[in-house]
């Protein structure tokens, strides 16, 4: 094997680069040219396929930055069906016309499945990134608890639903533990509940803030390092009864309350809060929008206006309870430490599996208290369902108290290894070196993709290419 493809895919997160950065390293040592794929499996569908090279005479060229957040490649949402054989072989085609002979993919669990069939026609793996931490398993035989359940109104005429498990859970059997990207977006979050403490405290409010993660709740159990109130996550159904019940309590003691949620929670019925329309994104995933501020509504009808009123801190329940979503701002700028090194760690061990002769695998971080966190490997066949489907992991519930609406001590235990030494002394000397130097007063902004377009490389195809069906 002398060269070797990488492409990012699906949603950025502040780790990609550094993903990319191990790679390269590990590529240069093994004498391996690394071609970068121009956003994502959008790049497959173009003729031309505009590419970079990574590593020019095995030296890495110099935009590529591991501590800068996104990615200098780009990526899209788009994925390939694998019901299309004859556009899967024509991108395979193209691939080998670009003498790509194994390729990486860094992605999430939307990623693993898109990269299936390829991988039936190339060597491919993935390289593991996702803010919301729920690539992996929580135990090996987690994909056997998936069923279909007739639905009418599903496109295919049948839903997923989860059966009761029968396995004993233990920190120590997850399929990878930690996912680059998360660790840095509870940073942003746990730094966000602390902004927003001091407003609610000052003013005798109640805030609620929206964390990302989908339908999992990892985020928003780490943001428990921000020390908010109550804690609310996709894999607990909401009892608004005990909610306001809690809200009440504390706000009587300390005068303000600090809530944060999941953007995927649920209530009594199963229905997602946040889901007001189904429109989907290029991947299907439904867009959730508004799970704040559907929680806000129902507090203020429950809550009331007099309640406020007799405490003399508001005219109304809508003036004491405001929103705010943490947003974008989890999935970009400088990736800390842990994601940093970690990332790049799994960046390299996918490119060893492929210089190994591995395909279909995916590169897993590891952890256990002997050795500490370490990259490892699995077959990505045993992440898929009996019928082939690889389904973002959720939160175990025992990581999480619904009593106390905060983490377990099981759920402490977890969060603990990631974050101890998550944050390196360079992280904050670069923020005080940067944020405020003179020269971002008469300087634009330098944009990475104005000196990657000066790389752009294209596949010459004299002769066209058959239609896809």
């Amino acid at each position: 094997m002398k060269r070797i493809g990488i492409l990012t895919a699906g949603g950025d997160t502040p780790a990609l680069n550094a993903t990319i950065h191990g790679a390269v390293v590990r590529g240069n040592q093994l004498r391996l040219e690394v071609v970068g794929l121009l956003k994502g499996f959008n790049c497959l569908f173009n003729q031309r396929v505009p590419h970079i090279i990574l590593n020019p005479l095995y030296q890495d060229i110099p935009e590529l930055d591991p501590t800068k957040g996104g990615t200098l490649i780009g990526s899209s949402r788009d994925y390939v069906d694998s019901s299309e054989t004859a556009r899967l072989d024509m991108i395979a085609c193209r691939l080998r016309s670009l003498g790509i002979e194994g390729l990486v993919c860094v992605g999430g669990d939307g990623t693993l499945n898109g990269l299936q069939p390829l991988a039936e026609r190339i060597p491919t793996v993935l390289a593991p990134k996702t803010i919301d931490n729920d690539l992996g398993m929580n135990y090996p035989s987690e994909p056997d608890e998936w069923a279909r359940v007739a639905d009418s109104e599903a496109k295919t005429g049948y839903r997923y639903k989860r059966i009761e498990s029968q396995a004993v859970f233990d920190l120590g059997h997850i399929v990878n533990y930690v996912t680059p990207g998360y660790a840095t977006a509870v940073f942003v979050s746990a730094q966000g509940v602390e902004r927003i403490r001091t407003t609610a405290e000052s003013h005798r409010r109640i805030a609620i803030i929206e964390v990302m993660g989908r339908h999992s709740g990892y985020i928003a159990l780490g943001s428990a390092y921000g020390r908010p109130d109550l804690i609310l996550v996709p894999e607990q159904a909401l009892d608004l009864e005990r909610l306001v019940e809690r809200v009440k309590q504390i706000y009587d003691l300390q005068k303000n309350v600090v809530i944060v949620c999941g953007e995927g929670i649920i209530d009594e019925r199963g229905r997602e809060l946040g889901a007001e329309s189904r429109s989907t994104d290029p991947s299907g995933n439904v867009i959730l929008s508004g799970a704040a501020d559907a929680l806000r509504a129902k507090l203020i009808q429950m809550i009331g206006d007099r309640y406020f009123q007799l405490y003399r801190r508001g005219d109304s329940a809508r003036e004491a309870i405001f929103t705010r979503k943490v947003g974008h701002t989890q999935r970009g700028g400088r990736p800390i430490l842990f994601d940093r090194f970690y990332a790049a760690q799994l960046g390299a061990k996918a490119v060893e599996m492929l210089a190994e002769g591995r395909n279909n695998s995916v590169a897993i971080l590891q952890y256990d208290l002997s050795r500490g966190f370490h990259v490892a490997d699995h077959d990505a066949n045993r992440f898929r369902d009996r019928w082939g489907l690889i389904h973002a992991r959720q939160m175990h519930p025992a990581l999480y108290d619904a009593r106390l609406m905060k983490p377990s001590r099981l759920g402490i235990e977890y969060l603990k290894p990631i974050f101890t030494d998550a944050i390196g002394e360079d992280d904050m000397e670069h923020l005080r070196q940067t944020l405020f130097a003179q020269g971002n007063l008469s300087q634009p902004y330098h944009s990475i993709n104005t000196d990657i377009n000066k790389r752009i490389r294209y596949l010459a195809s004299e002769e066209p290419e058959p239609a896809v069906q």
